[in-house]
């Protein structure tokens, strides 16, 4: 039976050294800069190339995490509190923006 568990860090035993994966970076956009308490709000991409989502940390500070899971850099407008901002996301990557 196979084992079909994918963890995000994987100890080498035989060669002594540990193994970082995507999603161990993936996380880490995750737990560093969502804090304790925060709440999920409101987000949306306007086109299927982008995936977003957002918090509200309870000090006030609002982080977004977008990921583009295309092949090409997307140019896109971070929209928050009626003013936007211009950037890019590389192609096969995941960014956070703290406000």
């Amino acid at each position: 039976m196979g084992n079909f568990c994918f963890a995000p860090l994987i100890g080498d035993t035989k060669a002594g050294k540990l193994i970082y994966t995507n999603s161990y970076y993936y996380i880490g956009h995750f737990s560093k800069f969502i804090r304790p308490g925060a709440r999920r709000i409101v987000s949306s991409a306007n086109r299927d190339a982008l995936q977003a989502t957002a918090f509200r940390n309870p000090d006030g500070s609002v982080v977004v995490v977008v990921m583009n899971q295309t092949d090409k850099a997307l140019d896109f407008q971070l929209w928050l509190v009626g003013q936007a901002a211009k950037t890019t996301a590389a192609a096969h990557s995941i960014m956070t923006i703290v406000q």
